[in-house]
């Protein structure tokens, strides 16, 4: 695979293009990371509902434990702290809940706003460059066996614009039929050259 082109202009932008694209991928991911520790603030709310609940539960349990013992009303006294403890239990499991709703939504909000961006991204660069390289290497092989040199030419001829075919020689189909060496190799340099490599 050839991954940059051998002509500077075109091998300029392609390195301009891979900055910015990594630039914009990393931007991306640094948002995505920004908005899932910024979500994960409110998560704080629910670990001081998870410790208030767990430290009145455990305190109404001591009571209720202490008061269980006195003689005579230990029982009957028991009942209410041990439904406060049980509210304090119900405002931990309420607080933890709030921490996985929360941790939730950061994470699918943090994944949302990176994943979207960075897979057009890699879809609308990564593409096209992997198909540029893939193009390139081919045409690069080929560059080097004299046979290939002449196939290039011919596809030249049947894809190029005619424009471009007369700049090399007004007559270039006869020029190759008659296998005019410097037509033939000009065009495969045209050929090679909408695929990034120079012949050499």
């Amino acid at each position: 695979m050839k991954f940059y082109s051998d002509y500077p202009a075109r091998r300029t932008r392609q390195i301009i293009t891979d900055v910015l694209a990594l630039v914009a991928i990393g931007a991306w991911v640094w948002l995505g990371a920004a908005v899932y520790r910024l979500v994960m603030n409110l998560s704080d709310f629910g670990v001081q509902m998870e410790q208030s609940g767990a430290g009145f539960r455990s305190t109404m349990t001591d009571i209720s434990d202490n008061l269980s013992g006195v003689p005579l009303i230990g029982g009957g006294i028991r009942a209410p702290f041990d439904g406060a403890s049980d509210a304090g239990k119900a405002l931990e499991q309420a607080g933890q809940a709030q921490q996985i709703a929360v941790q939730q939504l950061a994470t699918g909000l943090g994944v949302g706003i990176a994943v979207v961006p960075v897979l057009t991204i890699l879809i609308l660069w990564l593409v096209p460059r992997l198909r540029f390289a893939r193009k390139a290497g081919t045409a690069k092989a080929l560059s080097t066996h004299p046979a290939s040199v002449d196939l290039l030419a011919l596809r030249a001829l049947s894809t190029r614009t005619l424009g471009a075919i007369a700049k090399i020689d007004p007559d270039a189909a006869d020029a190759w039929r008659r296998g005019d060496e410097t037509v033939i190799r000009a065009l495969a340099g045209l050929e090679l050259k909408s695929s990034g490599v120079r012949l050499q």
